[in-house]
Order: structure tokens, then sequence, then C-alpha cells
């Protein structure tokens, strides 16, 4: 699977989990210089507290369109140093 955001692939993976129908990425499957950390949390009941990223592709920014969590329930262990995209993010087969 490929994540691109402003013609850029973000993120590659062959091994991604898919949870409520959202693929997410092994960690290390990402292109970490297109990352920003954000201040911003959602709380999803039976997955736990999920943290964003801003993306910054080429002087463009999308503001907290990746998510994670770094300490996810039980139920969603499979999904712990995963991130996961919306917001324009494209992802499909590479």
């Amino acid at each position: 699977m490929q994540a691109t955001w402003n013609n850029k692939t973000i993120a590659s993976s062959n091994n991604t989990e898919v949870v409520e129908g959202n693929h997410y990425f092994p960690e290390d499957s990402i292109e970490k210089e297109f990352f920003k950390p954000s201040n911003h949390t959602t709380v999803c009941p039976w997955k736990g507290t999920a943290h964003y990223y801003h993306l910054e592709v080429e002087g463009k920014t999308n503001e907290n369109a990746a998510w994670y969590y770094p300490e996810p329930k039980a139920a969603a262990s499979q999904i712990k140093n995963h991130i996961a995209f919306w917001k324009g993010v494209v992802v499909n087969k590479d």
C-alpha cells in the first residue's frame, strides 16, 4: 500500500493493518521528513487516545492529516506504532 499527498509518497508498506476501513502503516514505513508533530488529540472509546501529525510537503501543510495511537487499548493493540491518514491523503495499492 502507498499513501500520497501533494504528489509525494509519504508512506509505503506491504504490511498495513486495516481497522474501520483505514490502512495503518508501520511507523518505519513513513517518510519522516514530511511529518510534523501536532498537539491535537481525539479519543476513541475502543482504541484510545489518538495523536496527530501535520503533513508538510513542498511548502504546503495539511493539518492533522495523520494519526496514531501511542498507547492503544487492548482491542486495538495491532495498531501500536502504526499511522493512518485522511484529509485528502490518497491510500491505494502501489
